[in-house]
């Protein structure tokens, strides 16, 4: 049997048998199964296409396996507190944890840690990177999920905290997950929280597109691949499906199951934690507090396949299977090195003899549009320019509203 392209990775808060496994979408067959402790929700990631990175939970470390050596627990790397949340980026340069209130950023060529952002007031839930590991989105139990440029963050200047692109201040209730769509700095970000509603944000703008209010908290979100639709996990089991090409222009609605995509699927008993939806976006993927992973056909909006697991389900994707997953005698590229957990190792004693190479975005490095008054002069010439450009699509909009609006 060849080897699937996709898979789904799974976690529960039993673990009873596993850590967390794989299984293959289309059999719900059990492919590989990875032993050791048991991860926190939102905290399981596949590292480079080479490590599978959990955070324990209620503990201070993080378990490490090798893909493709499933029957052993590799490594762990112990972190300043417990960890709530956990995202590799997709580049496999860089790992994110949500540590308390505190944002801890590692680069994982060095195992330096680069940075702690402390912008959130409460613990942090979810953090997620756009598809081209530009920006980085993080979600707290403050209401506020925060946007990040990558390249502001890990830049060299000390005297100047990293601060966020954006606030996302429009929630009123703790966020419960994030979805980021593709595009990278182009992205559409999806928000959800115990405030029964779903946002959906532009991150080049901050600017709120879509608030969607439902009759229960909704616990999870996700989006298709070509961002048709919305997929919304409620406390109490449903999934909600909501259409993002409806033509109503109100960007505030109440959902309401109709014939222009708005619809649920049922079949869950208790919160559904975890969505994910495939590459073709034909199968959702939804895993619950009833201790199931369920398979839909979104066509049809039934579930046609059902994974029982020992205990509530805190982690489920689909993910593109990687090469080295099924190849047993294979080996990661690049050993992990020590992660360290203070921001200066040397002057902790923890060494920095790794032997990475550490890349790093200076303030000294040269503009793009030339150095000093220059910079500055072209930088107010393109930010006129783009005044500029806003107000005629803003005419434009508005004449072409009216056009559209007039009685005949």
């Amino acid at each position: 049997m060849s080897a699937p392209m996709e898979v789904v990775l799974s976690a529960d808060s039993a673990s009873q048998l596993w850590n967390c496994a794989v299984f293959d979408p289309h059999t719900s067959t059990n492919l590989l199964s990875y032993r050791g402790g048991n991860s926190s929700p939102r905290a399981l990631t596949v590292l480079n296409g080479e490590y599978i990175l959990g955070a324990q939970l209620g503990k201070n470390f993080i378990n490490v396996w090798e893909i493709q050596r499933k029957d052993q627990l590799q490594q762990k790397i112990v972190c300043p507190g417990i960890v709530t949340c956990l995202t590799a980026s997709p580049n496999g340069l860089y790992v994110l944890a949500g540590i308390a209130e505190a944002i801890y950023l590692w680069e994982v060529s060095t195992g330096n840690l680069l940075v702690i952002l402390n912008r959130h007031y409460q613990d942090l839930s979810c953090v997620h990177f756009t598809d081209d590991s530009s920006h980085f989105v993080s979600g707290g139990k403050d209401n506020l999920a925060l946007v990040w440029n990558l390249a502001s963050v890990v830049q060299v200047d000390s005297s100047h905290d990293p601060e966020p692109r954006h606030v996302l201040s429009r929630h009123s209730l703790p966020i419960t997950d994030i979805h980021c769509g593709l595009m990278g700095p182009q992205a559409r970000v999806a928000t959800a929280s115990l405030d029964q509603t779903i946002k959906l944000w532009e991150i080049s703008s901050g600017e709120m597109l879509l608030s969607v209010l439902f009759d229960v908290s909704i616990m999870s979100v996700t989006l298709d691949p070509c961002e048709y639709f919305a997929y919304c996990g409620g406390s109490d089991g449903s999934i909600f499906q909501v259409s993002l090409c409806s033509t109503a222009l109100s960007r505030e609605k109440t959902f309401q199951s109709d014939s222009e995509g708005n619809q649920v699927f049922k079949g869950h008993r208790n919160l559904v934690t975890c969505l994910s939806v495939s590459m073709d976006g034909t199968l959702l993927l939804s895993g619950s507090h009833d201790e199931t992973v369920r398979m839909w056909d979104v066509q049809s909006k039934q579930c046609i396949r059902c994974i029982n697991h020992k205990g509530q389900v805190t982690n489920a994707a689909i993910i593109p299977a990687p090469a080295n997953m099924f190849l047993p005698d294979s080996r990661p590229a690049i050993p992990l090195p020590r992660f360290s957990r203070h921001l200066n190792p040397t002057e902790q004693g923890e060494g920095a003899g790794t032997g990475g190479v550490c890349l790093r975005l200076g303030t000294s490095c040269q503009s793009v549009f030339g150095d000093g008054e220059n910079t500055k002069v072209r930088v107010s010439e393109l930010e006129e320019e783009v005044r500029t450009l806003k107000k005629i699509n803003k005419d434009l909009y508005e004449f072409s509203t009216q056009l559209l609006t007039k009685p005949n």
